[in-house]
């Protein structure tokens, strides 16, 4: 087993180092994978009824697998290690990988079944032809919920037993897969990369889905799992993780039923709507799962062994000081994305079929989705605590909360105030980041204290430090665009100059303001460093 023991705070800042470098690999494959769509197939009809396809498999994977079943999962699985041992832990884990296969099975066959009635309630917008098209790619995509579930147990296993490296690559696999599948497959049944082709970007998704499971496999029976058939899902373990699940559905995937809700009323907008949203999303969660993804992946296994043994002060002063540094880590990020997005949205995607035009209302989303950056990454990493100490409905009331705000806001902005898009991005934004305020409220009120002047001063000191991010950002915004149409390296090199330099101003800022987080990050490299010149 990994030991990567943890600081004396209880947060493993060297595993958080290395998922966030694992996790910062797939974002970028994830976004070679958006620009080379992008770059053939632009922002219309094609595209806009791929996303959706994809959308309704993946929707259900961040609902029951990589977020309530992986959240479940890790809580029990890391509770029972710590009262039962590994071999009571690892049979549990048998009889979840049982039951999530006949399970999702099951699901794969009835959203294949009704794939029709899925996208009439997704795109009620579209017309008959951009809906059939939708419905055959969803048909095909389908399976790919049953292989990315029981990639997301093998994960949740692999994070709790602290094997954080393969989990976090399994997703760049998944990239990997999508890509080289998408493009050979659509290549081979359309050479020019028409409509025809998506259906090879389709089975691309499945070979993505295929290779994230397989490729954590290896390091599973490293740690000590071999897989067997047991249909006793009577097991006390068993029902804990469904009770856990049924919240957690909701409580853990709102941001995403918001998404789905804007696909929604993004059908109804024409075309590119849907596909302006999810490249700008797409983006966003760069910064996201590098940085929230990382430190809640983490921290879950540690604040759930210490609530099973009792250990509160641990408890919440790991959890404090994880939101501590995701503010550190996201807030700059948020203030970058909003002040840099259109050049960083040119030199990404725009070429091919993906024109001017659509730089332009992409980087509209991408800014006013950056606006809850700080929040989305704060739920990563408080959602999941309240499963840890037994309290599993309140994330989910709180949920519905933030869901019925999004439906309000989105009517508000596109149907009284005309935002379009941009207004379903911004009410998305909103929404989670009142939903992350009402959870640290609870959270305070049922576990005592979250530190929660050093939170308001980590806060107010990281806004402070980004203000140079947004000071050199608007003052090169100007000389950016003129190079907008200059060649990919002059463009990629003065956005690496501007960034580069936006980025030192704030490590300074950070030093100066003596900012939690700017002691953990130079840890980090300190380690790096020492690791280098050793070898």
């Amino acid at each position: 087993m990994s030991t990567n023991p943890p600081n004396k705070d209880g947060l493993n800042t060297k595993a958080a180092g290395i998922v966030a470098g694992a996790v910062m690999l797939s974002r970028v494959l994830g976004l070679a994978r958006e620009l080379i769509f992008a770059g053939l197939f632009g922002a219309g009809r094609g595209m806009d009824a791929f996303l959706t396809a994809f959308r309704v498999p993946n929707l259900l994977r961040d609902l029951f697998a990589e977020g309530a079943l992986s959240t479940a999962f890790i809580t029990v699985f890391s509770q029972r290690i710590a009262t039962d041992g590994e071999a009571s832990a690892w049979k549990l884990a048998s009889k979840m990988a049982t039951l999530t296969t006949v399970f999702m099975s099951l699901v794969s066959l009835l959203g294949v079944v009704f794939a029709a009635q899925l996208i009439g309630f997704l795109a009620p917008g579209f017309p008959a032809e951009k809906a059939a098209l939708t419905i055959h790619l969803t048909q095909i995509m389908y399976p790919f919920i049953l292989m990315v579930s029981l990639a997301a147990l093998v994960m949740g296993m692999l994070n709790a037993v602290n094997r954080f490296t393969a989990a976090a690559l399994a997703s760049s696999f998944f990239n990997i897969g999508s890509i080289a599948g998408g493009v050979a497959f659509g290549w081979w049944l359309d050479p020019h990369f028409g409509e025809r082709s998506l259906v090879g970007l389709a089975i691309g998704t499945l070979i993505g889905g295929l290779l994230q499971l397989g490729v954590q496999l290896p390091s599973l029976c490293k740690a000590g799992f071999r897989f067997v058939l047991d249909f006793n899902w009577r097991d006390p373990g068993v029902r804990q993780v469904l009770l856990l699940m049924l919240p957690a559905v909701i409580a853990a995937s709102a941001v995403q039923i918001n998404v789905m809700v804007n696909t929604i009323f993004a059908s109804k907008l024409g075309d590119g709507p849907i596909s302006w949203l999810s490249y700008a999303f797409r983006l966003m969660q760069l910064p996201l799962g590098v940085f929230g993804v990382a430190v809640a992946t983490v921290t879950l296994p540690v604040i759930s062994r210490a609530s099973a043994l009792g250990d509160m002060g641990r408890f919440r002063s790991t959890l404090a000081k994880a939101m501590r540094l995701a503010v550190f880590l996201t807030l700059p990020s948020a203030v970058g994305l909003i002040v840099l997005a259109q050049p960083i949205i040119a030199l990404i995607y725009q070429r091919g079929k993906f024109h001017d035009a659509d730089t332009l209302h992409t980087a509209e989303a991408l800014q006013y989705y950056a606006i809850g950056l700080v929040g989305y990454s704060c739920i990563k990493v408080l959602s999941p605590a309240f499963y840890a100490i037994n309290r599993k409905w309140t994330p989910m009331m709180v949920s519905f909360l933030s869901i019925g705000m999004n439906l309000l806001l989105n009517w508000l902005f596109i149907f009284r105030l005309g935002m379009g898009h941009r207004g379903l991005a911004l009410s998305t934004a909103l929404s989670a980041t009142v939903n992350f305020g009402l959870l640290y409220i609870l959270m305070t009120r049922v576990s005592g204290s979250l530190e929660s002047r050093a939170m308001v001063s980590t806060f107010v000191r990281c806004l402070l430090a980004a203000l140079p991010i947004g000071l050199v950002g608007w003052v090169a915004k100007p000389w950016l665009a003129g190079l907008i149409h200059g060649s990919i390296f002059l463009r990629a090199g003065a956005l690496l100059l501007v960034i580069s330099g936006a980025v030192s101003l704030f490590l300074v800022a950070s030093w100066a303001l003596k900012i939690e987080g700017f002691g953990e990050f130079v840890e980090i490299l300190q380690r790096k460093l020492k690791r280098r010149v050793k070898s």
